[in-house]
């Protein structure tokens, strides 16, 4: 496994491509089973690069950037035992070297969500991913379907400015007591982590209701939002249409279920993708398959 820290290691990628369609899976370090889970889902389509890049942009100014978990040398131990052909591992001053004149600006997909209650954070995301993008020239990358909205707003920006990248998402990885893995869940203590559960239990109840034949948007809201009290904070409990993020008159098709709350001072996002065909409801996905 190859640790690229440069542009000039970079030429390295120039082989892989040609063993296959070159992957690359984002993140930013601090890893866990879900990020391995999209690396295997990788070596199935590749050769997998993996980057890890704790990206100041997507950070608010009241957000957790100096505090997020910078753990590499443990990042590329798990890495080690898994079938990963690179890390690209820059500094901020490779990725920012000047500062940041220019931006993506996020489209309609942004809209409400985690685009309102982080303001900036979408082009912040969107800015780093065509960074890496142009540096590392992937022919696919991979994204957790936890970030459903972001993995979203990506596919927006790769169809509207024709980037030659196909994407693909994950499924959630769960923790036994069903809370969807975060890298961000390190701050929690076990009282803070039992309260949690309400993210997953409020998804529940709104598939629930789906399974019971209710449509209306502003009911499956209401019964999302009750659940998720013990909460310290409510963020937001949303029922979108997959892939536009547009709202439902009525739900039916692809819907995405979607939450997030502060528990303590931690932030936690989680939802369901659903396909809707009449009376059946079962699991879907965001971007492509596999077979993409």
């Amino acid at each position: 496994m190859e640790v690229l820290r440069d542009k000039a290691d970079l030429e390295f990628l120039l082989d892989l491509k040609r063993d296959g369609p070159m992957v690359l899976v984002p993140t930013m370090g601090a890893l866990h089973e879900g990020h391995l889970s999209l690396v295997e889902l990788g070596n199935g389509l590749g050769p997998v690069v993996v980057s890890i890049f704790v990206n100041p942009t997507q950070f608010g100014p009241n957000e957790d950037f100096e505090s997020y978990p910078r753990v590499l040398e443990n990042d590329l131990d798990l890495l080690g035992s898994l079938d990963v052909a690179a890390v690209f591992a820059p500094d901020v001053s490779l990725m920012y070297g000047d500062g940041v004149g220019v931006k993506v600006h996020p489209g309609s997909r942004s809209t409400g969500l985690c685009g309102e209650d982080r303001p900036g954070h979408f082009a912040g995301v969107l800015t780093v991913v065509a960074k890496l993008f142009g540096l590392i020239q992937p022919d696919i990358a991979i994204f957790g379907r936890k970030d459903a909205q972001q993995c979203l707003v990506i596919d927006q920006m790769v169809h509207d400015l024709a980037m030659p990248v196909s994407l693909v998402d994950g499924p959630t990885l769960r923790e036994p007591d069903g809370l969807a893995m975060s890298s961000r869940n390190r701050y929690l203590d076990q009282e803070q982590r039992d309260r949690a559960g309400c993210l997953v239990k409020s998804l529940r109840a709104g598939r629930t209701l789906l399974e019971q034949g209710e449509r209306n948007p502003a009911v499956l809201k209401a019964i999302m939002e009750k659940e998720l009290a013990p909460a310290d904070e409510i963020l937001y409990a949303e029922v979108r249409r997959v892939p536009d993020m547009e709202i439902f008159p009525s739900v039916s098709g692809r819907v995405l279920l979607a939450v997030s709350a502060r528990v303590g001072v931690t932030r936690l996002i989680d939802n369901f993708v659903l396909e809707i065909n009449g009376d059946e409801i079962r699991e879907g996905f965001l971007l492509g398959t596999v077979s993409c």
